[in-house]
């Protein structure tokens, strides 16, 4: 199990008071509760983009990297010369790039993303989905084995056991096996550094698979179309508009993942019967 790093930056212990709701209430029992860390990090891209995210302050440079990937700031990690925290302010990870970006013309971007929001500060919305790629045809997944991947997926969410709020993200490879994993309060920084992680295994993305916890949503799909993702498998529900560009990018969505079944909302041919 790819067991999460540093957990005392990921968690923290607040004293709170348990009460119960019958009718015959007792006395508040106090106890110490764990709860998920919730921090902003700050990405500053010489020349280019300061960002700030909220999220859990573990698994940084992978988040970094990952979120700069999927905003199209670079193609992969060897557009990086460096990226490190800023002296003793951990909040801050400085990233320098070996050849000069042009700015991104949207300037809603350089703002706060919160652990909630990800494409909603973009200003030009249509001009970002028309800009996506179309993933390729190299993927088929037997349907069993989408459960397999939420099963595994589910298996290694230690920090949501400790204390609950937390999504995770996991890419898995043509045979249904996982090849990163992360967790963090925002499902989209869970999506960022597990496709981070990858960039810095020197593991490609395009070809293989995402199983989120999450619902799907516009932003969770366009990080994975950017990634070359062929198939999402998440346990929760899609919008509208996550239906509408995973088929103009040619990606199988598959939603409502459970024990026994699964939802295909797009692109279905990439999801062929069990053998056994």
């Amino acid at each position: 199990m790819e067991k999460p790093k540093n957990r005392h930056e990921a968690v923290k212990y607040i004293q709170a008071d348990r009460i119960s709701t019958e009718d015959s209430a007792g006395r508040p029992e106090t106890e110490k509760v764990c709860i998920i860390q919730e921090a902003p990090l700050m990405i500053d891209v010489e020349g280019i983009e300061t960002y700030t995210l909220l999220c859990t302050p573990i698994d940084k440079k992978a988040l970094v990297a990952g979120f700069l990937f999927s905003e199209g700031v670079i193609d992969g990690l060897e557009d990086i010369k460096t990226f490190k925290e800023c002296g003793d302010d951990h909040s801050t990870i400085r990233v320098r790039l070996k050849r000069e970006i042009p700015r991104i013309d949207d300037p809603g971007r350089n703002l706060m993303i919160v652990s909630s929001c990800g494409l909603c500060g973009s200003e030009d919305l249509n001009k970002r989905i028309a800009a996506l790629p179309e993933v390729g045809n190299t993927l088929t997944i037997e349907a069993g084995q989408l459960r397999l991947v939420s099963v595994g997926l589910r298996e290694k969410q230690e920090l949501f056991e400790m204390c609950g709020g937390t999504h995770a993200a996991a890419i898995f490879d043509k045979g249904g096996e996982i090849v990163s994993f992360a967790e963090d309060t925002g499902r989209h920084n869970a999506l960022d550094k597990a496709v981070g992680k990858c960039l810095m295994k020197g593991i490609g993305t395009a070809g293989c698979g995402a199983a989120l916890t999450s619902r799907l949503s516009l932003e969770m799909v366009s990080k994975c179309a950017r990634a070359g993702i062929e198939l999402i498998a998440a346990v929760s529900a899609p919008t509208s508009l996550a239906i509408e560009v995973a088929d103009k990018c040619n990606m199988t969505l598959c939603a409502f993942v459970r024990e026994t079944r699964a939802t295909v909302f797009t692109h279905p041919a990439r999801v062929i019967e069990s053998k056994n």
